[in-house]
């Protein structure tokens, strides 16, 4: 049931405007990021890193400031005697927040996260069944929590809502257009969210989000282009260049679902074997893992705590699978030659054999370019928050 909480404000539902001046959003962007990736950092610092005049800086330092989103550090640098001490300037960690809701197949993962991506509060909301995977229920689910995650979190100020799932999500609509592991198509999630909670909501697939939760807060902060894999029930990608992930028409880049998979054994649903996610899937794993008397239900997680305690099966399992995984790594690599490649996959995240092992399929040449996800205990929580955080940081006056 859903739980009773204090009431959002009114949803006053407004049409899309027009973006804001491309040169004030970019350069307001460029400052806030430089807070992020240095903070506590001075403001002519900024003015170095971003090449942007000091006076410029300091205005919009002010705006930052004025609007709470930073703040001068306690204590401030000393500038070797001569004239003021430099004051370091931080984001404000202490007053806003975003929702992040992430829909998996077996549960709602929904949070709170601050500035720099760190969680504040989360829970989780499983599918029970079924009825339990209505798309009106589990979307009302997800917004009721997030006002009680909110009324547990007092000071804090929301500033919008990011929801990512797997499958195909078209971002500019805020709709999920099909996911077939869920029975969901042409889920309006943003209107939906939107009308329970009066707040922005903005929707992305979870590969994309997590390539920017990845370039924000992750490893791959400086890479000029980063590819995420991602490895649960849903198998996809995404690919990014220079800070812009790459969508496609109605935002179906990075389906990979059905791509070949050298030596896969699985049988798709598409009638083929060995496409990825039929062979790579958790379900799979989980499939697998019960034939062989290591795990009763379907969690991935059982796998791996049998891995933990000794099961040599289980251990066979998580490092075949992350092998496989490897195989995908090295046709997408080959593809698109990115500098960093992040995965997150179970077994990959939590064990150095699995994640050798996938480094090895590799090949030695690539190896060292690939990552686990720098998020292995909140992932799901940074991929829904990530999608909101993202809108920030391009436009922080904007948003």
């Amino acid at each position: 049931m859903s739980r009773s909480v204090a009431p959002f404000p009114p949803y006053s539902p407004s049409p899309p405007t027009a973006a804001p001046r491309r040169r004030t959003s970019t350069t307001a962007s460029a400052i806030l990021r430089s807070v992020l990736d240095h903070g506590p950092v001075a403001r002519s610092t900024i003015a170095r890193l971003t090449g942007l005049s000091p006076a410029s800086v300091t205005d919009y330092c002010a705006r930052f400031a004025e609007l709470g989103l930073i703040r001068e550090a306690p204590v401030p640098r000393q500038s070797n005697g001569v004239g003021r001490p430099h004051v370091p300037l931080d984001l404000d960690g202490s007053r806003f927040v975003v929702g992040g809701v992430h829909i998996a197949v077996p549960y709602t993962t929904v949070a709170l996260l601050d500035l720099r991506g760190r969680v504040v509060a989360e829970t989780r909301l499983k599918h029970l069944n079924h009825e339990h995977t209505e798309p009106g229920r589990v979307l009302a689910n997800a917004a009721d929590e997030l006002g009680a995650l909110l009324a547990g979190a007092p000071g804090r100020t929301p500033l919008g809502v990011g929801v990512a799932t797997g499958g195909w999500v078209d971002r500019d609509s805020g709709t999920i257009v099909e996911h077939a592991l869920l029975g969901w198509r042409d889920v309006a999630v943003r209107e939906s969210i939107g009308a329970r909670t009066g707040l922005p909501v903005h929707v992305d697939g979870h590969a994309r989000a997590l390539v920017n939760g990845e370039r924000l807060f992750g490893r791959a902060r400086g890479s000029r282009s980063v590819l995420h894999l991602f490895v649960g029930n849903v198998v996809d990608a995404a690919f990014a260049t220079h800070d812009e992930v790459h969508h496609g028409p109605r935002s179906q880049a990075g389906a990979i679902a059905h791509l070949p998979l050298a030596g896969g054994t699985e049988r798709c649903d598409c009638g083929r074997t060995g496409c990825l996610q039929a062979e790579l899937s958790e379900r799979t794993l989980c499939r697998r893992a019960r034939e062989a008397g290591v795990i009763r239900g379907m969690n991935p997680m059982h796998v791996l705590a049998a891995a933990a305690d000794g099961d040599p099966v289980a251990v066979r399992l998580l490092v075949e699978r992350a092998r496989m995984t490897g195989r995908a790594a090295r046709l997408l690599l080959d593809v698109l030659n990115p500098d960093t490649v992040v995965v997150t996959e179970v077994g990959a995240v939590h064990r150095e054999d699995c994640l050798a092992a996938l480094r090895e399929e590799v090949g030695p040449d690539r190896a060292a370019a690939v990552v686990p996800t720098s998020f292995p205990d909140s992932v799901l929580a940074v991929a829904g928050g990530s999608v909101a955080l993202d809108v920030l940081y391009r436009d922080p006056l904007g948003a």
